[in-house]
This record gives C-alpha cells, structure tokens and sequence, in this order.
C-alpha cells in the first residue's frame, strides 16, 4: 500500500475511529462434501508479539443453526485480544440443525449430531494449525479454545471427548493437549451420566454463565443416561481433576452471557496469563452482577428454532 492510499483510508474513517479490523490470513482447512470451512487468522498487534501469549481458537455461536466466523459483532472482541498480544484463529464449523424449526427432548439425537459435526469440524481445524505452524504463526503447545453459546458447547465438548479417547478424537495426535478452554455459556452433552474426564486431565477451563439461563442449561438436564451438563454441574468435576479452573456466575442474566465476551475479556485474560500462561494458577467461584449487560429478544429454545434467521 502506498503512503497516499493509507492516508485516504485514514482520512476517511471518522474521527477516532480504528481501521476495520482484517485477517493476516485465511485458509481453506477442510471440505465436507460440497461445503468448504476455511479459517481466518489475526496477528498480534505491531509491538505485543514478544509477550508470546496462546492463539485463541475461537468458535461462534448460534444454537448450531446460524452465526459465522466473521460476524462484525467479534470484531471488538478480537481487537481487544489481538491487541494484548493474542493470536486470534475464527473458524467455520458446519451448522447441524440449520433447518431444524423446533429443538425438545424429541430432538436430542438430532442435537447430538449437530455437536458432532461441529466437534469433527473443531479437530480438523486444529490439525491444520499443529501441521501449519509456519504459514500459520500458531504454536501447537499454545492453542485455548474459547467459544460462545453453540461455541462453548464445541469447545467443551471437544476437550471432553480428547480427553476420554473418542474416535473423532483420533484426528489428533495422541499427545496432543489444548492449552486452555473458555466457555460462554456453554455444556457438554454426555451419553454416559455426568461427564467425567476419564482417560486424561482437561485443560485448564474457564466458565461464564447466567444463573437464568434458559436457553443453554446453568446446571443440567438428565434424561436416563443423557446428561447435558452445564457450567454449574461441570465446575465441581473440573475442580476434582485437579486442573486450574474458574466460574463466573452471573446472578439475574440469562443466556446474555453468550454475547459477553468483550465485557469479560480482562477476567478472560486474566485467567490465561494466570492459568494457561502459568503466572499463578488459581481455582475460582465468583457470583457476578453485571445490569450493563443487554437483554435479548430471544428467551427460550422455542424462539431460536422457531425464527427463520434469529439475531443472536
């Protein structure tokens, strides 16, 4: 770019305003039929690569039925991680339950295999990175999953698979451990009872969830041996294992949490430094108040499936 271009785009932003925050790189990572899922990589900002922090992987939400990579609604989040120094990798995964209408008990199998797909579509991802690290700039010791919502549920779910042998596990290598796991709002789906982490020890986790969540359980929901098992249930299995973990209830919000992400990134940040960096790790149970927080419109699993393209 030349002198001239950058200072007309500079002139042309509003007063204050930051350039529109671009990949350094994308990368096509796996095709699943005739569906292509690519990635897109940010850089540290100029000047914070020498703290050599973790690469977030991060997983968008949307109850598996909308949301993309590079919604402008991350942008801010992303900025703020790039900014302190963080590698930022947002990939696709395929949304299983695109054109369910209505999501109940009568639905779990279709749920699980939604979760599935999205945990295949996380592994792939993360052997391209631990085969790239080169063209990628990513560390494959240093990769913290952090998603939000149907994010978090991935996110969860794919250490919890990793570290009980699943089969789709195997498209990593046996030695392979994440650096870390943040939730927002988030479960695990289990087919056993509440999940237990059984072959090795989880990543450090870090959990954010509204106490009223009604949309993705604060607690869990058993059905014979079904169990979705959300932030309240998975904290005390985490704290047992012995691994560095933190909760963040928030008293009084609901799912709102799953969008919060720009809100919470300094305990996010302080948790990795602490946790995955290993500062001083640390085992934490916090209930939070936060009325800034912004209520949605959606409230319930009904008003998600039931609206042709929900804004979440």
């Amino acid at each position: 770019m030349s002198l001239l271009s950058a200072c007309m785009i500079a002139a042309s932003l509003p007063a204050g305003a930051e350039p529109a925050l671009k990949p350094s790189s994308s990368f096509l990572f796996a095709e699943r039929g005739s569906e292509q899922l690519w990635m897109d990589i940010y850089a540290p900002a100029k000047g914070t690569e020498s703290l050599k922090l973790p690469t977030v992987l991060y997983v968008f939400g949307g109850g598996f039925k909308t949301g993309s990579r590079d919604h402008e609604y991350l942008m801010p989040f992303f900025r703020q991680l790039t900014d302190g120094g963080y590698r930022v990798v947002a990939i696709d995964y395929r949304l299983g339950l695109k054109e369910v209408t209505k999501m109940g008990i009568a639905q779990r199998d279709l749920l699980k295999k939604a979760i599935d797909m999205a945990v295949e579509d996380l592994y792939s991802a993360t052997a391209f990175l631990l085969a790239n690290p080169e063209a990628t700039g990513v560390d494959p010791a240093n990769i913290v999953l952090c998603g939000s919502s149907a994010g978090a549920i991935t996110v969860l779910q794919a250490d919890w698979e990793r570290c009980n042998g699943a089969a789709v596990a195997a498209a990593l290598p046996a030695d392979f451990a994440f650096a870390g796991v943040v939730s927002f709002a988030g479960a695990i789906y289990s087919n056993q009872g509440k999940p237990r982490y059984r072959n090795a020890k989880p990543a450090p986790t870090l959990l954010f969830h509204g106490i009223d969540d009604k949309i993705v359980t604060y607690k869990k929901i058993s059905f014979f041996s079904l169990c979705f098992a959300g932030s309240d249930a998975l904290f005390p299995v985490l704290e047992k294992s012995g691994v560095p973990c933190a909760i963040y209830r928030f008293k009084g919000i609901g799912h709102e949490v799953a969008g919060s992400m720009e809100r919470n990134y300094s305990l996010m940040d302080r948790f990795i430094r602490a946790d995955v960096v290993g500062e001083k790790p640390f085992v934490e149970d916090a209930i939070l108040t936060d009325s800034a927080i912004e209520p949605w419109k959606l409230k319930s699993l009904d008003d998600i499936y039931s609206t042709p393209d929900p804004k979440l």
